[in-house]
């Protein structure tokens, strides 16, 4: 098998998981037609812009456990984890717009499997992100 079919077998599989697992709330909260077009932005990745948006994730998550550190939901160092994120968002996200963002980041908050993953980043890190962005969409 080339490392090209791998790479497509890869983001399959990821869509089918992420389908199985959140799927049916990510619908109900964006709509059927936002999930298409996010799908149909993984879909048409490459493996170097897949390695990417890795690259962007490792760096969001670096940033927001630093700015939870530092306690400060305005400062420099959260605002700017809050623009990677919008960025690495924009990487799925066929429209973006504040309001999704901060309804994606109050589901975080509000969702135990969201909160435990940023938590684990940074213990707090779900309500941080979430105070932060309200501060970076305004």
């Amino acid at each position: 098998m080339l490392d090209a079919e791998k790479f497509e077998g890869f983001k399959q599989k990821l869509l089918a998981d992420n389908e199985k697992q959140f799927g049916k709330e990510l619908r109900e909260m964006f709509g059927d037609e936002a999930i298409a077009g996010s799908n149909a932005k993984l879909k048409a990745m490459s493996f170097a812009q897949y390695a990417d948006t890795e690259k962007l994730q490792k760096e969001f998550n670096g940033a927001l456990k630093r700015a939870v550190a530092q306690g400060d939901l305005a400062s420099e160092l959260a605002q700017h984890a809050c623009a990677l994120h919008k960025n690495w968002l924009c990487r799925y996200w066929g429209e973006y717009t504040a309001e999704m963002h901060l309804g994606l980041a109050q589901m975080y908050v509000d969702d135990s499997r969201f909160t435990a993953y940023y938590d684990k980043i940074a213990p707090g890190a779900a309500v941080f992100l979430r105070d932060a962005l309200e501060i970076y969409c305004k």
